[in-house]
């Protein structure tokens, strides 16, 4: 297999999964056989491609192997008979419209979207909401859905069987609910589509700390879910978050690939078009007076966003901003992140003092960016040992190859390893 055959395979993974399994699933109602033949789709490309050329349509190509794929397996299954006719009525998707989705009363006409939607259902827990579409749409394996909710991977993967058999068990439908419904289900949504940026933006594990194609996907669901629900400030709320954060993309990394801190960014290279369209919709959910979390997280990014100089950011009014989020997300990562804009406003001392607390409490144990917030407080009190024994700590614990190299270059500067 030649490295052009693999790149593609490898493109069309990124790109096509969730597509691909989301057609599956909804002419089958079959989440596992979805999945199963999704798989033997691009297993089968790994041989054919080399021999027969990289198709033009890979999307297209994928998909009709996978429906092929689903007959042949229905075939078998005496059960199968009627899924086996509406499957077999799909025509190639190179036809046009066969691949649409049927007329329904919810207004989702995406259907990677209007699987989200199937898959939050309230009968399942948020977590299991947001497992089961992370694992299914964007094709993230158990141990990346496992890391982003600092969970084992083990239980993580007990929690997806059980979501699955919670369906199947229940008689759940494998539809998108009326359109009055649908607010019922936005929670989990917005939950997936954050969680899916999040693995984009800053990926928990593997060579690349960034893989736009994730990001590039949850902001344009994010896009198609503001238009199906203008109503919905918290919507607009978390694509305001995701366009901020996504506006300084090409400046977190150099030319080298290595991690640049916020503080050190080239502010001149950060996306203004996106900066301005990401305060424009947070503007915009914050008049109808409804405040949430997302809001109040892109209210955070708008302060870094906007300030000319990292010396311009008003750590006082993150505080206070970190304060309003707590009580909306009480987490302990919310609370690490409220640590380091006190550190920033009031100084290491203060931050510090909070870190070591919750560090105590032991609910961010094995978190790498809970050393790695120490190790910064403490250099930047001129402690150099107990940094460098923190930044060891968070080197042993990162999960990206960015990450180890980065805390690897602090822990050198401290001039102890």
């Amino acid at each position: 297999m030649t490295a052009e055959v693999k790149a593609a395979v490898d493109a069309a993974f990124r790109e096509e999964w969730g597509r691909v399994v989301a057609t599956l699933i909804r002419v089958t109602g079959d989440w596992d056989l979805a999945e199963e033949c999704a798989q033997d789709a691009f297993a089968t490309a790994l041989q054919r491609w080399p021999r027969d050329g990289i198709p033009g349509r890979p999307g297209a190509w994928l998909t009709t192997a996978a429906r092929n794929r689903a007959i042949d397996v229905l075939r078998r299954r005496t059960v199968g008979a009627a899924k086996l006719r509406e499957v077999a009525a799909l025509s190639p998707p190179d036809s046009g419209s066969a691949f649409e989705p049927k007329t329904d009363h919810s207004g989702v006409q995406d259907d990677r979207l209007r699987l989200m939607f199937t898959c939050c259902h309230p009968a399942l827990s948020l977590e299991a909401r947001v497992a089961l579409t992370l694992r299914t749409l964007a094709g993230l394996t158990t141990a990346e859905i496992a890391r982003a909710f600092l969970s084992s991977e083990a239980t993580m993967a007990k929690r997806l069987v059980r979501a699955k058999q919670k369906i199947q068990n229940a008689g759940i439908p494998y539809r998108v609910p009326p359109a009055h419904l649908l607010p019922d289900r936005l929670p989990g949504v917005l939950g997936v589509l954050y969680l899916l940026f999040n693995e984009g933006y800053s990926a928990t594990a593997g060579a690349d700390l960034i893989r736009q194609n994730l990001s590039a996907e949850a902001i344009r669901l994010g896009r198609v879910l503001g238009r199906l629900m203008p109503a919905e400030p918290e919507t607009a709320g978390l694509l305001a978050l995701m366009l901020m954060h996504d506006a300084r993309r090409a400046a977190r990394l150099d030319a080298d690939g290595e991690i640049v801190t916020l503080e050190d960014q080239d502010r001149g290279a950060w996306d203004a078009a996106e900066i301005r369209e990401g305060v424009v919709v947070l503007e915009g959910a914050l008049r109808r007076g409804q405040l949430g979390p997302y809001q109040v997280q892109a209210a955070i990014a708008a302060c870094h966003v906007t300030a000319a100089r990292a010396a311009d950011t008003d750590w006082a009014q993150i505080v206070r901003l970190y304060g309003q989020l707590a009580r909306f997300l009480p987490t302990p990562v919310v609370e690490l992140n409220r640590a380091v804009a006190v550190g920033m406003a009031e100084g290491p001392e203060a931050g510090l003092s909070l870190v070591t607390a919750l560090e105590a409490s032991g609910k961010l144990t094995g978190y790498h960016l809970l050393p790695a917030t120490k190790a910064d407080m403490y250099r930047r009190l001129g402690r150099a040992d107990e940094a460098a024994a923190c930044y060891r700590e968070a080197l042993g614990l990162a999960s990206t190859d960015a990450e180890r190299r980065y805390l690897g270059r602090r822990l050198a500067e401290t001039g102890s390893g």
